[in-house]
């Protein structure tokens, strides 16, 4: 796995998220637990957090939950004998066994790409509605202080064709009875199973609606379109293009969706959720296809979807996010799409 922090470039990406004005006061001596922390977003979560302890001595306590040790090792190579983390090797499909309290704890773990979704359909579910039903429960039992829920932009579904963006109101059309309806309809369980919760036993949630993530933190196993273009530009492959590419997406670079999930968990209301998005990072697919080329002096071809990646791709064809209730909190996106994917080249190519 590479080094990223020998990137002066991915450096400044902390820096500038760990540097934002938020009520960090809130983290300052507590216990906080990220589930998913060795994925795109909990690991670049977990460097800010533990740049804020290096460099503002906030003293909070970063327990990383994931089920891959060695990946993890690896990759928080730097911190592991840090009094201020631990990883934790768990499955959360699976109930806690330990009785630490934590103050907040982050639910980022979940399949997020589409070979998952064909591959694994049933782990895909299980992990958003068990393993979020496993936290939930835990955090009742312990009195956790605060849980996020990450969720994701799968949840609105398909366009009904009478919205341009969706509000966090917006409910769109789903056929439940297929393959791929496992990640949004258990996203959309996971949403309920917070309410629930917070309605039953008190919990203090908030959800974070997450769009397509992209950064230098991307695994090798995702297969993500964005994530599937950016692989090519870095082994010097042409971009392949598996679809005439006019799906209309809302994109975030993940040093602003790490920056808006922080807003959320720190300045949002119990309760809510909130769309971590801006207009200024959408496009259509070919167009980004386009850029990522552009950027790395390579074609775009066609290539037809062999039958399991066609199994796993979403069907949606405009799924444009409204970002102005997150926008309220103070949230603002930094970069958009061709400054994030250039940055991201540079870090993957260095």
């Amino acid at each position: 796995m590479k080094n990223l922090w020998n990137h002066a470039l991915y450096r400044e990406d902390i820096g500038y998220v760990a540097g934002l004005d938020l009520p960090w006061d809130r983290l300052e001596h507590t216990k906080v637990l990220i589930t998913g922390a060795g994925g795109l977003i909990g690991s670049f979560l977990v460097d800010v957090l533990m740049w804020r302890n290096a460099h503002a001595g906030m003293n909070c306590r970063i327990y990383a939950m994931g089920r891959n040790g060695d990946r993890a090792r690896e990759r928080f190579d730097r911190y592991w004998q840090s009094p201020l983390f631990s990883f934790l090797l768990h499955d959360i499909t699976e109930p806690l066994r330990m009785e630490e309290g934590f103050d907040y704890i982050l639910h980022l773990a979940s399949n997020t790409h589409p070979a998952a979704y064909a591959t694994q359909p049933v782990s895909t579910i299980t992990t958003n509605v068990m393993g979020t039903d496993n936290l939930l429960r835990y955090a009742a039992a312990h009195g956790t202080g605060r849980f996020l829920f990450a969720s994701s932009n799968e949840i609105y579904g398909e366009n009904r064709g009478d919205a341009e963006f969706f509000s966090e109101e917006y409910c769109g059309y789903l056929d439940c009875n297929t393959l791929r309806a496992g990640y949004p309809e258990s996203k959309r369980c996971g949403e309920a199973l917070c309410q629930a919760y917070r309605s039953e036993k008190g919990i203090d949630i908030v959800i974070s609606r997450l769009t397509r993530s992209y950064g230098p933190t991307l695994l090798p196993s995702d297969t993500k379109a964005m994530s599937q273009f950016l692989q090519k530009a870095v082994s010097g492959g042409d971009i392949v293009l598996k679809s005439e590419g006019n799906q209309f997406y809302s994109y975030t670079y993940v040093a602003d969706a790490v920056s808006g999930l922080l807003a959320v968990l720190l300045k949002g209301e119990c309760g809510e959720a909130y769309n971590v998005a801006d207009e200024k990072s959408d496009i259509r697919l070919k167009d980004l296809a386009g850029v990522i080329a552009g950027l790395c002096g390579r074609r775009v071809i066609f290539e037809i979807p062999d039958s399991t990646e066609k199994m796993g791709y979403s069907t949606a064809t405009k799924a444009r996010l409204d970002g102005s209730k997150c926008k309220k909190l103070g949230w603002r996106m930094r970069y958009d799409i061709p400054q994030g994917v250039e940055r991201t080249l540079c870090i993957l190519n260095a």
